[in-house]
Order: C-alpha cells, then structure tokens, then sequence
C-alpha cells in the first residue's frame, strides 16, 4: 500500500510506532538557498541541524534493528560542508555505514577506459549544472550517507552488482560465481532529459527514482517492509517502492507536491492491480480529508513552532 500525507515529517514520525520501519530513503532540504513553493531555505545553520536533530532522533526510534536510513545531501561551492554538518548531525542517532557517491554526470576518456571497452572516442554522459567561476569545478556529485542502528545491517550487494569485465575469474571466487560483482560506492544515475522544467519537474531538487530503487535492492527487498520517505517531494522514492511492490509512507508539506507525486506514480504503473493509497492507523487524524484516493494528514509544525521544513 502506497500511502501520503501532507504534514509536518516530525509530526507524523512521531505518531509511527517504535521498529516499525524498515527502510527510510530521503533527501531533506539542504539549507543553501534553494527556491520552494512553501519553505524558505535559509535557516541559521544552528536551527538547520538542531531541525535536523529532531527528525533524525524519530527516525532512529521508528527503524527496526536491521534497518537502514539512506540519506541524500548535496552541498554547493561556496557552503562546502553542508552534506558533512548533516552527517555529524546523524551520528549521536546511528552507524555510519556506508558512504556512497551519487554520480550525476562523468567524463571517460577512452584511453584510460582500455581497448576492451570499445569506445570509439572520448565520452561525457549525464547532466550538471555548469558552474562559472575561476575557483570551483562543476559539482557532478552528492552523498548519500548509508546509516543503521548498530552499523551491522546485511546487504544484498549484487542485487545492483555489475558483470565482471574479465570473466575468467570467475570460476577462480566462489563470490563470483554469479557472474555479478559489488558495484561498490560510486553510483553513477544521470537525471532523465527533460523538456521543460516546470511541467516535467516542478520542483527545484529531486533524485531520479533510480536512486531509492537501488537503495532497497541493496538493503535486501525480502527485509525491506515498510518505508517511509519524510520529505517526499516529487515522489521518486514512491515510484521506486511502486514498482518494486514495497509499503510506503511519504509526507510534504507542500499538497502540490503530494498532488504530483501521487500522479507520477499512477503514471508509473498505470493499471497495476496493487496501486492502492490509504491512510496509516498511526497517523488518523479527525479532519483528514482526502484527495483523489490518498489521504492527507493537515499540517502542523514541530513543538508548536511556525517555522516550518520542506522536501527537497
């Protein structure tokens, strides 16, 4: 069941109950500046990671032992450590276990790839936005920080493995006998071309839905059960869990971002006999109305406050 709420992530994390979660796969907003329909990205970084502490700690509580939290952050030139403070902000609540690189465009020059690769020329694939300046390169990358609760959590490691290059090897290692191997931590996942930015991605920073897919194969499907992405956004880590038939629970402030994501994933896997959107028993609230077939939660800050975070 694919379930989502337009709500405050802290309040409806806090009606989840404890180890009741497997897997969490997010990208919250980076505090750089970047221009939403509803949050103004601008928070003293103090307050950033003091937010950032909050929803982490709920997190923590509602992952089961063997759960993982995949988290997504950028940073830009000028705010470097960005992705590094939202790091150390997780470390008092879970393992750091792994560092993975989300590659979003890449140059191979064909000499260095070899003769047994077949490249013809020297090749450029992906999408960055350029940067002009004497003193930064292009960023064509960010983190995705792998966290757990003890830093043990198994992986399914070939579920997104890749053939071996020399398979006369493979006979040689009994870990390679499936002809995959570890794809390791540098993932290379372009964005989609897109024709117009405002009708094909209304939204000023998302993932593409490859990006959570891998993340769940890598945890294990089998031991996935529910997931929840705090800050939905557009949706990709819904349309991952659509299409990989996994519970999911994603919540925005922004209805018309829940609106979007909601009709991405109907786009996703139009006539599937599960695509079926309900409403957690955690988070029932009285004056919950609904939109479409999904129910959406109204609402409300952390402790009281006005201020209020947005999905990246």
């Amino acid at each position: 069941m694919l379930r989502f709420f337009v709500a405050d992530s802290l309040d409806l994390l806090a009606r989840l109950p404890d180890r009741s979660v497997g897997v969490v796969v997010t990208s919250p907003p980076y505090n750089l500046g970047i221009r939403y329909r509803t949050y103004r990205d601008t928070l003293p970084r103090r307050d950033y990671l003091a937010w950032t502490d909050a929803w982490v700690r709920q997190v923590a509580r509602v992952l089961g032992p063997a759960g993982s939290l995949f988290l997504n952050v950028g940073a830009k030139p000028t705010d470097p450590w960005t992705a590094m403070d939202v790091a150390q902000a997780v470390r008092p609540h879970l393992h750091l276990q792994n560092t993975i690189h989300w590659v979003k465009s890449i140059a191979i020059d064909r000499e260095a790839a070899g003769e047994g690769t077949g490249l013809d020329r020297d090749l450029a694939v992906g999408h960055y936005k350029p940067i002009n300046s004497e003193r930064f390169l292009n960023d064509c990358h960010e983190f995705v920080f792998h966290f757990s609760p003890t830093g043990r959590t198994p992986l399914d490691r070939r579920a997104i493995g890749v053939p071996y290059q020399d398979t006369s090897n493979i006979g040689r290692w009994r870990a390679a006998a499936g002809g995959l191997r570890c794809r390791g931590n540098t993932w290379f996942i372009p964005y989609e071309t897109i024709q117009s930015r405002e009708k094909d991605r209304p939204h000023p920073a998302t993932f593409p839905p490859r990006m959570p897919e891998f993340c769940l194969r890598l945890h294990g499907l089998a031991r996935v059960g529910l997931v929840v992405d705090p800050f939905l956004g557009l949706g990709s880590t819904a349309v991952a869990c659509a299409t990989l038939g996994v519970d999911f629970v994603g919540i925005d402030l922004d209805r018309s971002y829940v609106e979007e994501a909601e009709a991405r994933v109907r786009r996703a896997i139009a006539g599937s006999p599960r695509l079926d959107f309900g409403e957690p028993e955690p988070a029932r609230q009285p004056h919950d109305r609904s939109a479409g077939t999904a129910r959406h939660g109204q609402p409300r800050s952390p402790r009281g406050s006005r201020r209020r975070m947005n999905d990246r």
